[in-house]
């Protein structure tokens, strides 16, 4: 989307300044599960049970960030009661699930917490998450998303969906707001 020449040094490499600046603006996040919380893959058991894999990381970034303020939903294409059970065990209370246009909710949840674009961040790994992508003040693509996809966003993680992409996020959000050693309560 758009680029800057001007880095500083983040906890996972360098930040570009517009990403920062863009971060610091956000007090809402939005994110897609599979291929962000999840590596992606589906395992199905012999009985036909679905199973997903999230890393606890991710979700320690999540419930970081909600306890700092932060609004965070879930939209997703796929509907799973597995899903349901680790977003709401987080406290994500906003799970939109089986969505195939995700600019609905989005419209739904900037009115709901009286939100402008600008203060969106959206993480996602795939086609589907343009629209709402394009629309954000932060799109982000995790590090294993698809290449046309990664072109389009504000930044790509270096971490790989299900594997820490969220917390990465999670942890540039709160420092560009300066509510890092807070969340995880240290003093520095």
């Amino acid at each position: 989307m758009s680029e800057s020449t001007s880095f500083r040094q983040g906890l996972y490499g360098p930040i570009s300044n517009d990403v920062w600046l863009r971060a610091q603006k956000i007090k809402l996040l939005i994110c897609d599960v599979d291929g962000v919380f999840s590596d992606g893959r589906i395992y199905l058991s012999n009985a036909g049970e679905e199973l997903k894999a999230f890393h606890t990381r991710d979700g320690y970034g999540v419930r970081s960030i909600i306890t700092s303020g932060f609004h965070v939903a879930v939209i997703t294409g796929r509907k799973s009661k597995i899903v349901e059970n680790r977003m709401t065990a987080l406290g994500i209370t906003h799970i939109y699930q089986g969505i195939d246009n995700k600019s609905e909710p989005f419209e739904q949840l900037m009115s709901l917490y009286n939100v402008s674009a600008d203060e969106v961040a959206y993480i996602g790994d795939d086609m589907v998450d343009l629209p709402v992508m394009k629309a954000v003040g932060l799109a982000v693509c995790v590090g294993d998303g698809h290449p046309f996809v990664k072109q389009q966003c504000h930044m790509t993680t270096t971490l790989n969906g299900g594997h820490g992409a969220l917390r990465e996020l999670t942890d540039l959000l709160l420092l560009s707001q300066d509510k890092f050693a807070t969340a995880h309560g240290m003093s520095i």
